[in-house]
């Protein structure tokens, strides 16, 4: 049949189970297994065919079926139960935000890729997880919070493993009528629907909204009828496609988002971007405040006072950069459209790269922005380091990227069984205060006996998992009945399970493992001391070397002395995920320091008792303290990856072969091995508070979202007087800073002793900027330490000031200029700065 439109019907549920439709809309379920338990009651076939969507389950199931549990007063207990928690859950007054920041102003949220569950693939990795449980802890804290993103109605990709090992890929339309989506409406009750223009045509934009508890989820989509096939297709696939492309895709998601926010008639005092890809919102929000009468430099100024900008990788593919000459496509009319020139645009977003000067998008959102975060303690190094360029005069240290540390949802994955246990030890209130150390102390009072009880569930639950997609995987492969049968048989209850699971990056080194296949045949091959791997995980479409490190484990684990004992799943996601993390031993994860910026799954893991074997690279550099966990290599820096490579795999085999597989399967003659439970309590302890995603939030709330309310506040005060004047100020002092001369001296003998003084004095020739706006430090440095001392005008252009040298060593002493304006986020924001 030719198909000329789909409309979904949806069930006239029975009155006793009415608001299963309601709740089927609101993803609160995807972190709530007692709900998605009422939906997976109605049908377990159904309800796994269609990856576990309530929307679609609902459409599937008979009528008589729903009448039957409409009459089933156990299923009905169970519904009165969970409806009670979601009315009590969206109906909460005291939430963390109205009791602790009641001064937040609304956040906008920019994300290309959300992964709220497995029944919506809108996300590819660790930044879509990040995005997702970051909305989902936005809801629990009841933030005034709202997001935005694209709608891929063909998701990432669906992957499956050959015969070959190799990887394949599928691209399967989403039936939009059956995901928990509605058409966003405005004020009014209608659709919101418009157009942009791209390259001279005007592309047509449908908008979506997604409930995600408290907080709404807009979602922008290009396949609708007045596109052509080309537009149709520009929302289709996540990171499908060449530059042009993703530059079309970031254009829908920067300016179409925060057109979509106008339509809906939603203002924000905070915009988020998550990521490189949704920097053009900034300049969009210029083009408004410009067709509103103001100047370029003053928009600018009032646009980047409430914005807020992350960086998740240093990886190169991570941080788009386009040829100049691409860009003049697809920007060639915004020079006009903000008043002002193609160079002073192009250089808010200029990056010197090897192959000429390029527009980066990360280098965009630290210009439109005046607050920028890593997602690590060491990320946030590595990014200091990494756009040290961009701030002049700034030492690594003294780059204005901070950092908030990744957390997780610990409820999306916490194991309902360890809920329950959870419900027995901890306070009544723990789901409320997932951040809070105390309340994850009364985890020691679990006994052995309950707590090994529990994981030995779930590691069984999760090996049924794996046996049941290997066997599936072995059947489409037309595998020998021989074969098929042995899927039973793999994986065992007695073995130490160690799982890795993620993206497929080279630089996260799958196969590090396999680099002395002789000890791991020995390890995997101890009869008495048994150890299996399972691993999971996909590469980018067009990232045939991370397909390789698939195969390669792939064609291992067919190899004799290790069938059944090393093991490969196809098609990761957020389901395999869950299995994974709440039934593997131990978590592993071995990237190439320092390039894992963060990395969230072990924490996960540890969530669910599971500890971490990684190296300290992202989180787990922080994290780890000795009792939780083992670390992989050390910290040193390495010259030559193979060096590197050769030392962390020496670590790994060396660390399992004399502490980690003898400690677990040691076991007292009741059968427990309590040191082993001491480490999964402690690393749940240690782990689950401080990694939270509750954490997380509250962090950005209280070092970025809170200050940058305010901070956009006195901005755009009075008519934007405050951002007139900086925008002003800086047009003059870039001007008149390359005639600014500095000379300084420094008046000390050779040596002193501690506690004595040396005088430093400066001259500045300020080229007619006023003296209140120059700031002279001077800048000590002894060893790794750095401290900063102001000199004090005395007149004429003279500054000066006694430096305490409190301690003895060598000390290098230098003299910097900086302008200075009140209001600046730092002395650091106008990238200029002058050494004597």
């Amino acid at each position: 049949m030719k198909t000329i439109g789909k409309v979904t019907v949806l069930p006239k549920l029975p009155d006793a189970i009415a608001r299963l439709s309601e709740l089927a809309y609101n993803v609160y379920w995807s972190w709530t297994p007692r709900a998605q338990e009422l939906y997976q009651a109605l049908d377990p076939q159904i309800w796994e065919r269609f990856q576990h969507n309530p929307v679609r389950t609902l459409l599937e199931v008979p009528r008589a079926r729903l009448d039957a549990v409409a009459a089933d007063p156990d299923y009905l207990g169970r519904y009165t139960k969970v409806m009670a928690d979601f009315d009590a859950y969206m109906g909460k007054k005291d939430t963390w935000a109205a009791q602790n920041a009641a001064a937040l102003g609304r956040v906008a949220y920019f994300s290309m890729e959300y992964a709220f569950h497995e029944s919506l693939p809108i996300y590819s990795g660790g930044l879509g997880v990040l995005a997702g449980d970051h909305c989902k802890s936005a809801s629990d804290l009841g933030l005034p919070f709202v997001a935005v993103g694209l709608l891929f109605h063909q998701g990432y990709f669906r992957q499956s493993i050959n015969k070959d090992g190799w990887q394949e890929e599928a691209y399967d339309t989403l039936d939009l009528t059956t995901l928990p989506i509605t058409p966003a409406r405005d004020a009014f009750g209608v659709e919101v629907r418009f157009s942009m223009p791209i390259q001279g045509r005007q592309v047509f934009i449908r908008v979506w909204e997604l409930k995600v508890g408290r907080i709404p989820v807009y979602l922008l989509d290009t396949n609708v009828p007045e596109n052509d096939d080309h537009d149709r297709q520009l929302t289709a696939r996540l990171y499908g496609g060449n530059q042009e492309w993703r530059i079309q895709q970031e254009l829908i998601l920067g300016v179409g988002g925060v057109r979509a926010l106008r339509l809906l008639g939603v203002d924000a005092n905070v915009f988020h971007m998550n990521e490189g890809h949704a920097s053009f919102l900034g300049l969009e929000r210029i083009r408004e405040l410009v067709a509103g009468g103001l100047d370029f430099r003053t928009a600018l100024e009032a646009v980047a006072s409430g914005t807020l900008f992350t960086t998740h990788t240093p990886v190169p593919a991570g941080n788009d950069a386009f040829a100049l000459d691409l860009m003049d496509r697809y920007l060639g009319e915004w020079p006009a459209q903000l008043a002002t020139s193609r160079e002073e645009l192009y250089e808010l977003a200029r990056h010197d790269q090897t192959w000429g000067q390029s527009f980066s998008m990360t280098v965009l959102a630290l210009r439109l922005s005046r607050a920028a975060n890593g997602v690590s303690e060491l990320h946030g190094d590595v990014s200091r380091k990494m756009w040290n360029f961009l701030f002049d005069g700034a030492s690594e240290r003294e780059v204005p990227i901070g950092h908030v540390t990744n957390g997780a949802h610990t409820l999306t994955f916490l194991s309902q069984n360890l809920r329950d246990l959870y419900d027995t030890a901890l306070a009544s209130d723990w789901t409320e205060r997932l951040e809070d150390p105390a309340v994850w102390e009364a985890v020691n009072s679990i006994s052995d006996a309950d707590l090994a009880r529990v994981q030995a569930e779930q590691k069984m639950d999760m090996i049924r998992f794996v046996r049941e997609r290997l066997r599936v995987q072995a059947e489409r492969n037309g595998a020998s009945a021989a074969d098929i049968a042995a899927t039973e048989d793999v994986l065992s209850p007695d073995a130490l399970i160690i799982g890795f699971a993620r993206r497929f990056a080279t630089y996260k080194r799958a196969t590090l493992l396999f680099r002395d296949k002789a000890r791991l045949a020995r390890l995997v091959n101890d009869p008495e001391r048994p150890v299996q791997f399972v691993f999971a995980g996909k590469a980018h479409p067009a990232d045939n070397p991370g397909k390789a490190f698939i195969q390669e484990i792939y064609r291992v684990s067919q190899e004799p002395e290790f069938k059944g004992k090393i093991v490969i799943l196809e098609n990761y996601d957020m389901h395999v995920a869950r299995h994974l993390v709440q039934g593997v031993d131990v978590w592993l994860n071995n990237p190439r320091r320092p390039l894992e910026a963060s990395g969230t799954s072990g924490m996960k893991a540890s969530f669910n008792g599971s500890p971490n074997f990684s190296v300290l690279d992202g989180w787990w550099r922080e994290g780890y303290d000795g009792t939780n966990g083992w670390p992989i290599g050390d910290e040193r820096e390495y010259a030559d990856l193979n060096s590197q490579d050769d030392a962390d795999s020496y670590s790994m085999y060396e660390t399992l072969e004399k502490d980690i597989v003898p400690l677990y399967h040691r076991r007292d003659a009741q059968g427990f091995n309590h040191d082993w439970l001491a480490i999964s309590r402690r690393a749940m302890v240690t782990v689950s508070p401080q990694y939270s995603m509750q954490r997380q939030v509250i962090d950005y709330v209280q070092k970025y979202y809170l200050p940058l309310t305010k901070r956009a506040a006195t901005v755009n005060a009075n008519t934007r007087t405050l951002a007139r004047e900086i925008g002003s100020w800086k047009t003059w002092v870039r001007q008149q800073w390359p005639h600014v001369q500095l000379t300084a001296n420094a008046q000390m003998p050779a040596s002193i002793e501690p506690g004595q003084t040396v005088r430093v004095t400066a001259h500045v020739q300020p080229a007619g900027i006023q003296t209140g706006e120059i700031l002279v430090e001077a800048v000590l440095e002894r060893g790794d330490e750095r401290s900063r001392v102001p000199l004090h005008f005395t007149g004429d252009g003279n500054y000066a000031a006694d430096l305490p040298l409190n301690e003895s060593g060598l000390y290098a002493i230098g003299v910097r200029a900086f302008p200075v304006y009140p209001g600046l986020s730092s002395e650091f924001e106008t990238g200029l700065a002058k050494w004597a």
